[in-house]
């Protein structure tokens, strides 16, 4: 799915995408979520994936962590007050064409986003963060009741990996055959459309999409890659970027797995643990676009 080379990584804009003219601003993206500061996850890695794909990424900080290619040390909630200011900040002057939402932390935090989110008429993509990369947890426990009935209502698409459909919904998924029972759980608590994300399985990295009537398979080879920080919060984001530039559902997914396919290829090693995936690898060191 490519298009004319009209952004920053031409093979990353596909067909039917919207094209700003000169000086014309960009689809505008909202990311509700935590800070990484090691820079490959959360909102770092949101904002970069944005721009990436052609598109002025918006942020809400929801918390801090203390974090780094060896995992998470500590974090820090922020206050609902701050969360709130931020968001109304952002949408009532700027407008938003999509949001993503990722690391919500504890259940006043996810209340608090849920109610925003029904305040705007904008699509919403909820990566349902329970642990991070290195299986350090993000969410509190208590906090999962308030995801499923209140968060995941308000989601166009819902994208958990294998852990956090059996944190959500019980379901354990072993082979690819057992995705779509997953989906069909995710779907049960109200999001309209449910990725079920299996890179985990054997095999092929395997996603399987679903809106409960209609259902995709996207495919793509498991990459000798070990550094692939960040994977969740970016595929995430690039959905929401492809919906902002206009795409449907499918497109917007298909063309978000094979962003981050390729920025997985190109990951590259960072301290002395799992390195991220790198986000621009469609822009050549010198900041022009590859190729």
């Amino acid at each position: 799915m490519s298009g004319p080379p009209t952004g920053p990584a031409p093979s990353d804009v596909p067909a039917g995408a919207a094209t700003p003219a000169a000086n014309e601003a960009p689809p505008t993206v909202l990311t509700v979520a935590g800070s990484d500061s090691g820079g490959g996850a959360g909102i770092q890695a949101d904002l970069k994936t944005m721009l990436a794909l052609g598109t002025h990424g918006m942020s809400v900080l929801t918390a801090v962590t203390a974090q780094n290619s060896l995992g998470v040390r500590d974090a820090w909630p922020l206050p609902p007050e701050a969360v709130v200011e931020q968001f109304r900040a952002v949408v009532d002057d700027i407008g938003v064409r999509a949001i993503k939402t990722g690391m919500l932390a504890d259940a006043r935090l996810v209340e608090t986003v849920a109610g925003l989110l029904g305040t705007v008429d904008a699509p919403v993509i909820v990566d349902p963060v329970g642990v991070s990369k290195h299986g350090d947890p993000l969410l509190d426990p208590d906090a999962l009741d308030v995801v499923r009935t209140l968060l995941l209502p308000r989601a166009l698409v819902v994208t958990p990996n294998l852990d956090e459909v059996a944190q959500l919904t019980g379901v354990r998924v072993e082979e690819e055959r057992d995705m779509r029972r997953a989906a069909d759980a995710v779907l049960a608590l109200g999001g309209r459309w449910a990725l079920i994300k299996g890179g985990h399985l054997r095999g092929d990295a395997v996603d399987l999409l679903t809106d409960g009537t209609t259902e995709y398979r996207l495919r793509a080879p498991r990459l000798d890659n070990r550094h692939t920080h960040g994977t969740g919060c970016t595929l995430a984001a690039a959905i929401a970027a492809h919906l902002a530039r206009g795409l449907d559902v499918p497109d917007a997914v298909t063309a978000a797995k094979e962003y981050v396919t390729a920025a997985i290829a190109a990951g590259f090693p960072l301290g002395a643990g799992i390195g991220p995936v790198r986000h621009g690898h469609g822009i050549d060191p010198g900041g022009s676009p590859a190729g």
